[in-house]
């Protein structure tokens, strides 16, 4: 079975992911809760069935402000 960029996977350990690479060698997939992971094509498709469920929304990483600064010294 081939498995193309974007398609939505579900493997038995790693659970919901989507295909970020897929070649004949080398599968890459982005698990929802478990980030990316490279596996040989041929040991993991047994592994593997497509989901029909959308794929989740990108989370936007936020980045705190960084804080002002300490306040220089006061001159005397």
């Amino acid at each position: 079975m081939a498995y193309n960029k974007d398609n939505q996977v579900e493997h038995a350990k790693f659970g919901l992911g989507t295909v970020v690479l897929s070649t004949e060698e080398r599968i890459v997939i982005k698990f929802d809760d478990h980030g990316e992971k490279k596996f040989v094509t041929s040991m993991v498709v047994a592994s593997l069935k497509k989901s029909d469920r959308q794929p989740p929304a990108e989370k936007r990483r936020v980045r705190k402000a960084k804080a002002a600064p300490a306040a220089a010294a006061v001159a005397e």
